[in-house]
């Protein structure tokens, strides 16, 4: 066998993130861009709203014909008529005076509050109280107050989520430009792997992987494509791995970077004149013998084949890639430095740790009297339900020897 491989630290992994190619853009109906992300950034063309409205149902006003008006020494206003939605004025309001509203309503000239229903009574057709003082601005929002024209909203790389969505709608953008959801290849390796429809038989093994990291991919905002179960066959795994690379923009290789085909990969990998070995092994439990290679512009990762370790290096190393490709900056593509949102807990136990690695600890939460507990799942890298079981990961650091039952610590939802 040749010499054990040298492990690459996660920061200089991440440092490659760059060099890899984001997809191209595309122009989709806003409808269907929910966790896509702008291809370009997005400058308000117009006033939101184009007018100043009402937020409440009540009385248009002017904020100085309410002013020391209390329950004991109410204030008296002209009722004139009401404000139709969906119509503007057609007759400012004057000091004294007042207009019925409703909310969404456009307010009218001279006015600059509303008053609420609540603190105002009409004594007759003509004739409102006002119990209460009103200040300027109250219950209105103004021409441009949440949008105004000219003003930068949303920054290309940024992912579209319903708010965005919303955002976009209001500026009555109907179609927005994207980048393509990166197709990322899935190739299963080993001679113990059946397809997850038949019946395994002695020593064999159905193939979860491919499925758990199409899952993966998903969610990163990908798209898999699976080349099926290709045994240890080095003709077999290069012709699979062509055609992947011909139509898929990454590739990931399941169990081929285990003790027994990891020269094969190398070798596979090796064999494309313009491929380069970047990463042989990270520093990281489990799944220390990752392999990323880079075959022309595109990046082929080799991960491990326990499907725990799989789906850990995934989630922690190889997502940034993905979210990268899919155009994403910050946030998870910014990759070690992405701290995400976090779970602050207690941890149950002690926690054992070999230093020189960084340990990811599935964890269990669980509610008690004073926050979180962080309860370890313990289990080998071969275990899938210990993924099911977690809620996140904990991660110890390098130089950290385990931790202490009782440590504030912070979890990673899964």
């Amino acid at each position: 066998m040749k010499d054990f491989f040298t492990v690459t630290p996660l920061e200089k992994v991440f440092a490659y993130i760059p060099a890899f190619p984001k997809t191209q853009p595309e122009t989709i109906p806003l409808e269907i861009a929910t966790g896509r992300v702008l291809a370009r950034d997005i400058v308000s063309s117009e006033d939101i709203p184009g007018f100043a409205r009402s937020t409440m149902d009540g009385y248009a006003v002017c904020a100085k014909s309410t002013f020391g008006a209390t329950e004991g020494n109410p204030a008296y206003l002209t009722l004139c008529g009401a404000i139709p939605m969906g119509e503007a004025p057609t007759a400012p309001v004057r000091l004294g005076h007042a207009t019925r509203i409703s909310t969404g309503g456009m307010l009218p000239v001279g006015a600059d509050c509303v008053v609420m229903l609540e603190y105002a009574s009409e004594i007759d057709e003509t004739t409102l109280e006002i119990s209460k003082s009103v200040a300027p601005g109250t219950h209105v929002i103004f021409r441009g107050e949440d949008v105004s024209k000219g003003q930068a909203m949303l920054e290309r790389g940024r992912k579209l989520r319903p708010q965005e969505i919303g955002l976009l709608a209001a500026l009555g953008i109907s179609s927005v430009s994207v980048y393509q959801k990166p197709v990322v290849g899935i190739i299963s390796t080993g001679n113990e792997i059946v397809p997850i429809d038949s019946v395994p038989g002695p020593a064999q093994v159905r193939d979860v992987n491919s499925y758990s990291i199409s899952s993966q991919i998903m969610e990163a905002g990908g798209r898999s494509r699976l080349f099926g179960i290709i045994r240890d066959d080095f003709a077999a795994l290069l012709c699979t791995c062509k055609k992947a690379l011909e139509q898929c923009d990454m590739v990931i290789l399941s169990g081929g970077s285990s003790v027994g085909t990891r020269d094969l990969t190398i070798d596979v990998l090796n064999a494309f004149t313009d491929a380069e070995i970047l990463v042989h092994g990270i520093p990281v439990s489990p799944g220390k013998p990752t392999i990323l290679a880079r075959v022309g512009s595109k990046a082929v990762w080799g991960l491990p084949g326990h499907i725990t370790s799989a789906m850990v290096v995934f989630h922690r190393v190889v997502r940034p890639f993905v979210e990268h490709a899919c155009g994403m900056t910050g946030g998870m593509a910014g990759g070690i430095n992405f701290r995400g949102f976090l779970i602050p807990a207690k941890l149950s136990r002690n926690i054992a740790s070999a230093q020189g690695r960084i340990d990811f600890v599935r964890v269990r939460l669980t509610e008690t009297g004073d926050g979180l507990m962080a309860e370890p799942v313990l289990g080998k890298s071969g275990l899938i339900h210990t993924m099911v079981v977690a809620d996140g990961l904990i991660e110890i650091d390098m130089n950290t020897e385990g931790l202490l039952e009782g440590t504030f610590v912070a979890v990673i939802p899964l």
